[in-house]
């Protein structure tokens, strides 16, 4: 019987696996890709930013944010809407919520995260994350030019949908807990310059306080929000973008580390298993090109980097061949649409101890829009680099600071 391969998650990573698993010779008949939603795999990073601005219905917006599936991954085994439940690795099968079960030769894990939520009761209906299409349907029809919409949370998503608020004419306010925007990701410097771009953009930020509670009228509706400096802001709306979760609780009960996703290796194997395998935001994995230290990177680039790697090693093994020798060295790399400006950095900015401003300067919003680089050392040995509102051939010339 040739072999079988489930994957379980049908987002960018299960796609981008299914992709290599069969450009490396499985059959599409040999794969199995299964999903929690009912879509086919299509576009996350949109949903906070142009298209949470001009949505429509669910159908357009799937239709701007599909991925072209190829002929012979269209031909694989698909089961959308059925999440896994929960796995039995050692009878090698995973169980889904409609009681079928599916067996397998290797499972790849692509199960991505899940959005955390503020510990309140109350405001159920002006309460939003952004992970789902749903998610952005929802909140657009909320994001009204009279409404007072409180972010909590100042990383990526809560940036950009504080922008996207904004400029559609809502009154914004940011809560942050742990001081600028951003900064555990570009660093207290960067993020600071870019708390001022938005502030000149109309977006307030409250920042080293957090949420108490969330104060509700009888019938429940949301009212405002209380903050542990004593004072209250109004809210109309509540996008809560305060990190999220690898889904992996499905797999509790098998002996895996999963204090912070998926512990894999180098060839994305989880824990030295060869029948288990780890994708995207899951997987947390020792990247040579900067320490042995297993990490997770929620970066758009890991889900396809992590799923090609994975999807030479699954081949080599049911082939009963070695892992690829060459190390697993990928270059991360992300980027952030923001009031009309692009972010992009290449490496891992949030692992710096110090940076230095390459091009333009940071000092002002109007530096800033002019175009600025920041290159990032640890050690003294260059991480990444970060350009924001540099045209693309500007932005990817700096690429050779890492290589200095």
């Amino acid at each position: 019987m040739a072999p079988r391969v489930v994957v379980v998650g049908a987002s960018l990573g299960g796609l981008r696996a299914a992709e290599a698993l069969t450009s490396l010779g499985l059959a599409p008949g040999q794969v199995t890709i299964v999903g929690a939603e009912r879509h086919p795999p299509y576009n996350r990073p949109p949903l906070s930013k142009e298209l949470l601005e001009d949505l429509g219905d669910i159908p357009d917006a799937f239709a701007k944010t599909a991925f072209r599936l190829k002929p012979e991954v269209a031909a694989a085994h698909w089961r959308l809407g059925t999440p896994a439940v929960a796995a039995d690795l050692g009878a090698r099968l995973v169980h889904l919520s409609d009681g079928s079960t599916l067996p397998y030769d290797a499972l790849m894990v692509a199960t991505g995260l899940t959005p955390r939520r503020l510990p309140f009761p109350g405001g159920d209906r002006q309460r939003f994350v952004l992970r789902t299409l749903e998610d952005a349907a929802a909140l657009r029809q909320a994001l009204r030019p009279e409404h007072a919409v409180v972010v909590v949370g100042a990383g990526f998503i809560g940036c950009e949908a504080a922008a996207t608020a904004a400029k559609l004419g809502c009154s914004v306010t940011v809560v942050e807990p742990q001081g600028a925007p951003m900064a555990r990701a570009v660093g207290a410097e960067v993020g600071a310059a870019l708390q001022r771009l938005h502030t000149a953009r109309g977006v307030r930020f409250r920042t080293k306080v957090g949420v108490l509670e969330l104060i509700c009228d009888r019938s429940g509706t949301l009212k405002g929000v209380g903050l542990s400096d004593g004072t209250e802001l109004e809210a109309d709306v509540l996008v809560e973008a305060i990190g999220s979760s690898a889904n992996v609780d499905w797999l509790r009960g098998q002996g895996l580390d999963l204090s912070n996703g998926l512990l894999c290796d180098n060839h994305m194997r989880v824990e030295g298993r060869d029948d288990l395998y780890g994708i995207g935001d899951v997987a947390r994995f020792p990247n040579p090109l900067y320490d042995a230290e297993p990490r997770r990177v929620e970066h758009w680039c890991v889900p396809g980097q992590t799923a090609r790697r994975a999807a030479e090693t699954v081949v080599a093994t049911l082939n009963g061949a070695p892992p690829p020798e060459a190390e697993f060295r990928p270059l991360p790399s992300f980027w952030s649409d923001q009031h009309g400006l692009r972010i992009q950095s290449f490496g891992l900015p949030a692992i710096a101890d110090g940076i230095e401003v390459l091009e333009g300067a940071l000092d002002t919003p109007q530096t800033i829009e002019r175009g600025v680089a920041i290159g990032y050392r640890r050690a003294g040995r260059p991480v990444a680099v970060l350009a924001i509102a540099l045209p693309p051939g500007r932005a990817l010339r700096h690429r050779a600071f890492l290589d200095a």
